[in-house]
């Protein structure tokens, strides 16, 4: 089944001419920067816990390791879009490969949080690039959607393939020797891809004349900056604070000048026709509200396996391994089923079981064992496994040919907002959530009053990372741990609920937006 295009905005068939004469090296190349780029964000990831013992991080910090690599993706997927469509994506697909090659070999000399912020954010920079121009390769080298479906199913089965390996590459580092050689796999992988691509990589560009739009580019940066800035700080210093509430008030004018400037400029950053069609709006929202619920949950679980429960990195690693490893083996069977089954049911059915398993780790506890974790995390992989896809081809499908560069970079700058989103509001939760339910914990404890203070000033002044020198006698020690321990129970299962809720609001989104029997066109 067709559907009809919003007015205003033309589905136009592919160009003849469209295509390339290597199009399995294309996908291949495409899914290595893919792979790349999503390495860190998976190592990462499980080396929170022992990054912040390294460096004596707060969970504030550690938002911001996290964010610092999300947000320049977020922020410069447009633009890099644009650059590849203009000079070729060729080109941008290098530069990010050099941009997140330098970042990470940054970060392997780092020795404080603000030197690994900026490796992170130079890393990001070059996932950004790589994102965007990857997903435009494949789209230019394979013209038919069926054929394309099953390029992009690649893609993402890579992008998953990144979040797997990269916890079990940095759990198995860590073994050995310190976090900093986590971010070793990244240079390695991004300087074969340079010699590679160098040497093979057919180029593309749009036969759309465009220019680099530097008014939007810099209402972007101020939105998705002040909004994720606003987010952390305000978790962590209060809302009420000057800088807290200046941030949000930067970002919502930035995102009306935002508006004003794209409505306005002949070649915009952002086309907003974009948006008059529902499946690519609804594919926005949803991608932004997968991300925020899978990326939210890993940063919080990781915090809670390794400060909770203890668990080394490579613990932690083979956890999310079932959650990445099933949206890995599933992913390129949904390609297939994308052929005979309409986008909208897979993408409905996907979110509803991904939340599903968020709601069910409500259950987990401090003493949870790895055989009871195998259930939820299972579901929400194979859940996982049946969005990616889906939402991907009909973001880009839902618009003109030509303009598949700007609509897969849009997509992805949705997909990063969402991902910053998540430690971002669910860091926050945790924060307040943790803070507001330890006293109980700790009146209930045992504890002389004088302990719990101390306690209760140490975790408020450090976070979790107090846990690990406490000062106290060994049984008190003890009591106290189990308290904080219980306090982060109760903050985790508050965000399980909110990241499942979400997924559940985009499973509805999906229905009314992109309908159940939305294919890609």
């Amino acid at each position: 089944m067709t559907t009809s295009s919003p007015p205003g905005l033309t589905i136009a068939a592919p160009p003849a001419a469209q295509g390339t004469a290597r199009p399995a090296l294309t996908v291949v190349l495409a899914c290595l920067g893919v792979f790349a780029s999503y390495i860190p964000i998976g190592g990462v990831a499980v080396s929170l816990p022992t990054i912040q013992r390294g460096l004596d991080a707060s969970t504030t910090d550690l938002q911001w390791i996290s964010d610092a690599f999300i947000l320049p993706m977020a922020a410069l997927i447009l633009t890099f879009g644009l650059i590849g469509d203009l000079y070729g994506r060729k080109k941008a697909f290098l530069a990010g490969l050099v941009l997140l090659a330098i970042g990470s070999a940054i970060n392997l000399t780092a020795h404080s949080v603000p030197q690994v912020w900026v490796g992170q954010a130079l890393s990001g920079a070059g996932g950004a690039a790589l994102l965007t121009s990857s997903l435009a390769l494949i789209s230019h080298a394979y013209p038919d959607f069926r054929a394309r479906a099953k390029a992009i199913s690649a893609w993402a089965a890579s992008l998953g393939l990144g979040m797997s390996l990269g916890p079990l590459l940095s759990g198995a580092i860590l073994e050995q020797t310190t976090w900093r050689w986590v971010f070793a796999p990244a240079v390695v992988i991004c300087l074969v891809g340079v010699v590679v691509a160098v040497l093979l990589l057919e180029d593309s560009r749009s036969p759309h004349g465009r220019a680099i739009d530097v008014p939007g580019q810099i209402a972007a940066i101020i939105v998705i900056v002040g909004l994720i800035y606003g987010v952390i700080e305000g978790g962590n210093a209060g809302w009420g604070k000057t800088p807290v509430v200046l941030a949000f008030v930067l970002a919502a004018l930035g995102l009306v000048a935002f508006v004003m400037v794209e409505r306005r400029s002949a070649t915009p950053m952002l086309s907003l026709k974009l948006f008059s069609s529902k499946a690519f709006t609804g594919a926005g929202i949803v991608t932004m509200l997968t991300m925020f619920g899978l990326v939210g949950i890993v940063f919080s679980l990781s915090l809670f396996f390794g400060n909770v429960q203890r668990l080394s990195a490579l613990e932690i690693a083979y956890r999310f391994l079932i959650i990445n490893g099933l949206s890995v083996l599933i992913g390129p069977i949904v390609g297939r089923l994308m052929g005979r089954v309409a986008s909208g049911i897979l993408l409905t059915g996907g979110l509803v079981v991904t939340g599903i398993g968020m709601l069910t780790l409500n259950t987990l506890q401090p003493d949870t064992g790895f055989a009871a974790l195998i259930g939820p995390l299972a579901t929400i992989g194979v859940g996982f496994a049946f969005v990616m896809t889906p939402i991907t081809a009909v973001a880009v499908s839902s618009v003109p040919h030509h303009l598949a560069g700007m609509a897969s970079a849009g997509n992805n700058t949705l997909r990063q907002l969402g991902g910053a989103m998540g430690p971002a509001i669910l860091g926050a939760v945790l924060t307040s959530r943790i803070a507001s339910a330890l006293p109980g914990h700790l009146a209930s404890s045992g504890l002389s009053q004088a302990d719990r203070d101390h306690v209760n000033s140490a975790v408020s002044d450090e976070g979790l990372s107090a846990a690990g020198h406490l000062g106290l006698p060994p049984e008190a020690t003890g009591k106290a741990l189990d308290a904080v321990g219980a306090s982060f129970t109760d903050a985790l299962h508050l965000c399980m609920t909110l990241a499942g809720i979400g997924m559940l609001a985009a499973a509805v989104v999906t229905v009314l937006l992109i309908g159940l029997k939305r294919r890609p066109a």
